[in-house]
Formats: C-alpha cells, structure tokens, sequence
C-alpha cells in the first residue's frame, strides 16, 4: 500500500520511497541524491540495490548506520522506509515520545 496523493507528492522521500516500490530507481535515486538525512541515505542504499548495484548499495547503508540486509530484502526494507518516514512524520508514534497529555516543565 503506497503513499500516494498529496504527501508523496511534497515530500521528495516519500516519492522516492513509491518510486522504490514501482522498481522505478533512477527517479528516485534523482529524488534522494538531494537530500541529507540518514532516511535519504538508506533510500540512496535501496535505490542502488534495485538497480544491482550493490557495492554501491553497500556504501550507503554504511552512511545511514544501517547493515547491509542484501537484495532478497528489498520489499521488507521498502516497507521499513516507508514505516520510518510515517513515524518521522508523526512523532507521537515514535517510542518516548510524551503523548499530548505529558505535563513540560
């Protein structure tokens, strides 16, 4: 299930992660050589390793901190950066993060 609509098209990760999952590397890879983030770089990784470039691939999982999990994994890795981009996107879903109803000092 994509993310498809007006998130996707705003956020240049999120097209690249739909682009990832059309087997569509090059545009996405345009899409992620612009960005900075450890996220932009694990979608650099994946981009490379759709294309078969996995020397590549291999580089950028180092950048993102990220091990290398190899060709076999690429829809569950697409579904993972899907999931990490959703969770940066609502923080409140992320673990320890206080819930609207934690008391600031």
């Amino acid at each position: 299930m994509g993310a498809s609509g007006p998130a996707a098209a705003s956020d240049p990760l999120a097209k690249a992660i739909e682009l990832l999952a059309e087997g569509a590397w090059q545009p996405a890879h345009d899409l992620v050589q612009r960005e900075k983030s450890p996220l932009a770089a694990w979608l650099h990784g994946i981009a490379h390793t759709v294309e078969g470039d996995l020397e590549n691939a291999r580089y950028w999982y180092r950048r993102a901190d990220r091990a290398f999990p190899g060709r076999d994994a690429l829809e569950r890795e697409i579904a993972a950066a899907r999931d990490a981009l959703r969770d940066r996107s609502h923080p409140e879903r992320c673990e320890g993060f206080p819930g609207p109803d934690a008391r600031r000092p």
